[in-house]
């Protein structure tokens, strides 16, 4: 074996990934692109899956992404205490909001209300799709302490894990999967990386390749495989029961 060999430039790069190495920060495009979808989402729900009248919540919710947005208009790497609680609060918001529309929706399928199916269940598909998002926002917002920390803070100064993904124990795997490793790369996950866990939670009802580890992240991920599983359940039993009759 040729132990001489130049390493290729793509596998340099890798080992050099942004957003550590240069402390940019994680890009903050996304995760508003994500907050403006759940808010849109909820703004098209039917009438009586709101309990509140229809623009107060999303305005609440505009009214804490727009100072967010200020502190860090491009990049995240910026964090106060208003900006962090602002943005927990931010999450929590939608979060309530839609497990509060999951609850009127459970009751809507099972009363005379039912006999709405159309919009009813094209409602249970907004209400499964925000699930994801919101589930998705509160993975990113916890773990590690947070965007701007997991990029702006040296690794050993890090908190403790909430999540244990893939790449956290890839760096004695073969070289091409090793060269992406956190270890390796100082790897660390984005917004995308927390989505796919809150896709895959909610149509497993299960982890599949990323472990929950603290008590929070165990309960979070129990919530949302619950309540995703109870949109399952009742949209199935509805279409059964539209086919029967």
């Amino acid at each position: 074996m040729d132990s001489g060999r130049k390493t290729p430039d793509h596998r340099v790069k890798a080992r050099e990934r942004l957003p550590r190495h240069e402390r940019r920060g994680e890009a903050r495009l996304p995760a508003v692109l994500a907050t403006l979808t759940a808010i849109l989402l909820y703004l098209a729900l039917p009438e009586q899956l709101l309990f509140v009248p229809r623009f107060v919540l999303p305005a609440l919710e505009v009214l804490l992404l727009i100072p967010l947005i200020a502190v860090n208009p491009r990049r995240m790497t910026r964090q106060n205490r208003f900006s962090r609680t602002g943005s927990l609060t931010l999450v929590v918001l939608i979060g309530i909001s839609n497990l509060a529309s999951l609850g009127l929706l459970v009751h809507a399928l099972v009363t005379d209300k039912a006999q709405q199916g159309g919009p009813l269940l094209l409602a249970a598909l907004q209400v499964w799709a925000t699930g994801i998002i919101v589930f998705g926002l509160a993975f990113w917002e916890l773990d590690r302490g947070g965007p701007v920390v997991r990029t702006q803070a040296e690794r050993s100064e890090l908190p403790l894990a909430d999540f244990r993904f893939s790449q956290d124990e890839n760096d004695d795997a073969v070289e091409e999967v090793a060269d992406g490793s956190s270890r390796t790369s100082d790897w660390v996950p984005t917004l995308m990386d927390y989505l796919y866990v809150s896709v895959t939670n909610s149509t497993a009802f299960s982890p599949t390749d990323t472990m929950p580890l603290s008590t929070r992240a165990k309960a979070l991920m129990a919530v949302e495989s619950i309540a995703a599983l109870i949109t399952s359940l009742l949209v199935i039993a509805h279409a059964v029961g539209v086919l029967d009759k």
